[in-house]
């Protein structure tokens, strides 16, 4: 029987595509740049918080937060800028492991957020809760509700009695602050040609029923407001959703073609090697 042919190679012929290769090394090369950004913005937000404030209220500082996703992210492209430049096997495969375990984890999120969705409203309703409670105690937080009122127009958890939870505007008799029985500012209802934005308007509004309060400030609470987005906005986080799932499946198919052709090059090498200390093979 006839020997198959076995195809050969120039010595400069190379398994290994350079489009393959450098469209992997700009895709990490963008998102190495960006992960210093965040760890920039991140260190920066840091020191110019207040020590005592830090952390105060929040489960996860902001700042921190930021940090610890841009050094992930930093790490993560580092190994596949740097896999790809030196066609190092192992640093694509962690690169590649690592987006995969990303990948499965926030799909399980997903899937666990819409099995779940009761649970989820109840652990919402208990964040939300407790940002009331340390409304006060920390500036990224105060912030972020006070947007957060502002965007959905809306008060409070439930109601805009909620508010009486906080230790300043708590309606107790004994309650020694000037902001008993009042609300945030961003619970008013502002005039679209109001100038200077009246920071006392939430004065007493507990005091009154939600009838006479609807007339100042906005009486529903943010829960439903924020469930009912979320209900009316599913094709734009499922767009969001894709949209970061897209670069990393990207950054998975690159990474596995360019670990497939490296092997082949490797046994291209061994073959070549092997043939010409034994020419009679």
């Amino acid at each position: 029987m006839a020997r198959r042919p076995v195809p050969e190679y120039g010595e400069d012929f190379s398994f290994v595509s350079p489009v393959v290769k450098y469209m992997l090394f700009i895709f990490n090369m963008l998102f190495w740049m960006m992960s210093m950004v965040m760890i920039s913005i991140g260190v920066y937000a840091r020191v110019m918080k207040h020590a005592e404030a830090a952390m105060a209220c929040l489960a996860v500082d902001p700042a921190v937060m930021l940090i610890v996703i841009g050094v992930l992210m930093f790490l993560i492209t580092f190994c596949g800028c740097i896999g790809s430049v030196r066609e190092n096997i192992c640093l694509l495969q962690t690169f590649s492991i690592c987006l995969t375990i990303i990948f499965v984890l926030q799909l399980a999120a997903g899937v666990l957020g819409f099995v779940f969705s009761d649970k989820a409203r109840g652990k919402v309703s208990e964040i939300i809760n407790n940002a009331i409670i340390h409304y006060r105690d920390d500036l990224d937080l105060q912030n972020l509700i006070d947007y957060g009122q502002q965007e959905f127009s809306c008060c409070g958890g439930i109601s805009y009695k909620d508010w009486s939870q906080n230790m300043y505007f708590n309606c107790t008799p004994d309650n020694p602050s000037r902001e008993r029985c009042s609300v945030p500012y961003s619970c008013c209802l502002h005039l679209e040609d109001e100038a200077v934005v009246n920071t006392m308007c939430g004065q007493g509004m507990q005091d009154l029923d939600y009838l006479k309060a609807g007339v100042f400030i906005n009486t529903n609470g943010c829960i439903d407001k924020l469930v009912n987005w979320i209900h009316g906005n599913l094709f734009l986080l499922g767009g969001i959703a894709l949209g970061l799932a897209i670069p990393q499946l990207v950054g998975i198919l690159l990474s596995q073609i360019l670990i497939n052709q490296i092997k082949d090059q490797i046994e291209l090498q061994r073959y070549n090697l092997q043939h010409r200390s034994d020419p009679w093979s």
